[in-house]
């Protein structure tokens, strides 16, 4: 056997124990993330009445979100995305439109702060009581950073040269979807966690609208290119210009109707409770005596 060939082996037998180990770790933070929330939503439910804070159906759509999460990583989501480019960006939008609201609809901050430990309760207490903490704790500047990190790490992770490294990579490749997941979920948790309505409908509009039309231009991108734009092997079958383009379509059509469709239902929430608390028949026009002081 040449030196050659058994360097190819050596190296997919180290990527093959690379990605064994990665998919154990990352089913043990799954199982450790699901523990930790339950240990949080039990004892606020023990305190205030079962679906007090964390209502019933949150904590449902919290393990659905875990679900997701497993089904992306393991079975066909994962072995279409073993095929084809395209396959791969089926499992990135599952992660992202999936899991992510999923997640972000649970409302997971109460219950994971008092799971954790005390001394890190402690920490978490001073860094929220701290200037950029409370800088962060306002809605707007919270939604903003987290529309933000979620055009970033897409645009990023799907540059050729960070995503090549995420395929010839299994930690690499892990650290990616973290980042898809962890943006994703941080983005959705603006507007779909208990408190999100403090940001009010109309800001939640314009965020899922202006968050959404980067992701556009990079689904547009991928999907109009004259020629292929990563390198050569990261495309799969005949045409590689066919996957790289089919990718794009599915990055391109569900991110802008999943962002459209909610931003709207939010924002006629946002107008049917305007309407309810400004009934038909009160008369909002400005009194006289308003006027003549």
């Amino acid at each position: 056997m040449s030196v050659t060939a058994t360097t190819v082996i050596l190296a997919h037998a180290d990527a093959g124990r690379a990605g064994a180990g990665t998919e154990v770790v990352a089913l043990l933070a799954l199982a450790g993330l699901g523990a930790a929330y339950g240990r949080g939503v039990h004892e606020l439910w023990a305190r205030r009445g079962r679906g007090a804070v964390v209502s019933q159906w949150r904590a449902a759509a919290f393990a659905a979100g875990l679900v997701v999460v497993l089904l992306a990583q393991r079975g066909p989501v994962d072995q279409l995305a073993e095929r084809s480019f395209a396959g791969h960006m089926v499992q990135h939008m599952v992660l992202m439109l999936g899991a992510g609201p999923l997640l972000a609809c649970g409302g997971a901050g109460l219950p994971l702060t008092l799971a954790a430990p005390r001394r890190v309760r402690t920490t978490v207490a001073r860094l929220r009581s701290g200037p950029p903490g409370r800088w962060l704790r306002r809605p707007l500047n919270l939604a903003l950073v987290a529309a933000g990190i979620h055009t970033a790490m897409l645009w990023w992770w799907h540059l050729p040269r960070p995503y090549g490294w995420a395929e010839h990579s299994a930690i690499v490749h892990a650290a990616e979807h973290t980042s898809f997941l962890v943006a994703a979920w941080l983005l959705w948790s603006t507007v779909l966690t208990p408190h999100a309505n403090s940001l009010g409908g109309p800001a939640s509009f314009l965020l899922l609208f202006a968050t959404g039309m980067p992701a556009a231009a990079l689904g547009a991108v991928l999907t109009l290119a004259s020629g292929p734009i990563y390198p050569a092997g990261t495309l799969a079958g005949p045409d590689p210009l066919a996957d790289q383009q089919l990718a794009g379509l599915v990055m391109w059509v569900p991110m802008d109707v999943v962002m459209l469709v909610t931003a709207v239902t939010l924002f006629l929430r946002w107008m049917l409770a305007l309407d309810r608390s400004s009934p038909a028949g009160r008369d909002l026009r400005p009194r006289r005596e308003e006027i003549s002081a």
